[in-house]
């Protein structure tokens, strides 16, 4: 039995000819850049995110880079920010001048641990960027009060984590000065291509975002600031808006896997017999619907690396998220860190694993990874 890693097939099969329909839409009125597509979801992607403001973006990497040239971050200038986590996180800071700041994660959620955060404060600190990782809400309260103490700005890296829900509900992106949504095809809400978002309940920053997207000029031509070319294609919101109405459905049936997962597990005894770790959904009995999302799903076992061949040679797709942690990327190494500096997150590059989450896997499918499994370590 095969089980891919994700089936973007399986999704986009029954979606056909609404999709197909939209972007004719688009060609037939040939208004391919800043059309009225990309309004349309603008508004309806930061609806749901309970933001005012929503900037369409050409990628989850430029609405980073965009939201930290809105706060006007650079040279001499640091971010506080998460080692685990996709690497434009750290490499939008670098790009502007400015220096990332990393902080252990907390070893239950792998997310940001506010409680580390004080200590590497500076009269240089401009910012802090937690990430929701892996499709759970970072500790988002003593972030923002710290912040708030530090006179810093809190740019939400939701990339992995749109619709997410704190305790309280209230959904990521809107809670910090911006928030970053990517749109890449392996995301919950994915184009068919590279896309992205910024939201924002700012009016000003959303206005310094729609200036810098465009060059930095208003009108045209007339450039009040240096930006960049950072547009949603209209041909890729129009297939956004086709597939957002389905997100929540998407969602709840990841949730659903989730927990089928959790019982096969139980069932397993591999937690008892090799220590295996599932996720935790921290905020799953706070009576919000969209706990966790799951982007991915990830264990935590020993004889990681070994474990994933076995899985390859039986057709089971997995991935590593991630395999080395920022702080000893080489392209870090100036900035001083070293092995053993941030020991959580350097534990959970070694045993992080995801495996097959996507909506549309059936029980069998489910069943065969987790029996894979034990039959490896049995």
């Amino acid at each position: 039995m095969k089980v891919p890693l994700l089936d973007l097939g399986a999704q986009h099969e029954p979606l056909r000819k609404e999709i197909l329909a939209a972007m004719e839409h688009v060609i037939d009125k040939n208004s391919y850049i800043l059309g009225e597509e990309v309004k349309v979801l603008e508004e309806s992607v930061s609806t749901y995110c309970q933001a005012r403001y929503g900037i369409g973006v050409s990628s989850g990497t430029d609405a980073l880079l965009v939201s930290l040239m809105a706060l006007d971050i650079g040279s001499g200038d640091e971010v506080i920010t998460t080692p685990l986590s996709f690497f434009a996180t750290a490499g939008c800071i670098t790009r502007l001048g400015a220096k990332p700041v990393f902080v252990d994660v907390d070893p239950v959620t792998l997310n940001l641990d506010p409680k580390k955060i004080t200590a590497v404060i500076t009269e240089k600190t401009r910012a802090i960027i937690p990430v929701h990782l892996y499709g759970q809400c970072a500790d988002m309260d003593p972030i923002l009060s710290i912040a708030a103490d530090h006179k810093l700005a809190v740019v939400e890296d939701a990339a992995q984590a749109i619709g997410v829900e704190y305790r309280d509900g209230r959904r990521v992106g809107s809670m910090g000065s911006l928030g970053c949504l990517s749109f890449f095809p392996s995301k919950n809400l994915g184009a068919f291509g590279d896309g992205g978002m910024v939201v924002t309940n700012d009016e000003g920053l959303a206005d310094r975002v729609r200036l810098l997207r465009t060059q930095g000029g208003r009108p045209k031509y007339y450039h009040k600031a240096v930006g960049g070319n950072f547009r949603l294609d209209t041909l890729q919101a129009s297939v956004l808006n086709v597939k957002l109405p389905y997100l929540d459905g998407w969602t709840s049936m990841r949730q659903q896997n989730a927990m089928r997962y959790e019982k096969l597990f139980e069932a397993s005894g591999l937690s008892e017999k090799i220590g295996l770790r599932l996720p935790k959904a921290i905020y799953r009995d706070s009576n919000v619907a969209h706990y966790h999302i799951y982007n991915q799903f990830i264990i935590r076992v020993s004889k990681r690396d070994e474990l994933r061949a076995y899985l390859k040679e039986n057709e089971i797709g997995s991935e590593i998220y991630y395999p080395v942690p920022l702080h000893l990327q080489d392209c870090y190494r100036a900035l001083g860190y070293h092995q053993g500096d941030l020991p959580e997150v350097e534990n959970a590059c070694q045993e992080n694993l995801g495996l097959p989450i996507y909506p549309e896997l059936g029980q069998d499918q489910l069943e065969f990874v987790v029996k894979t499994i034990q039959e490896f370590y049995n």
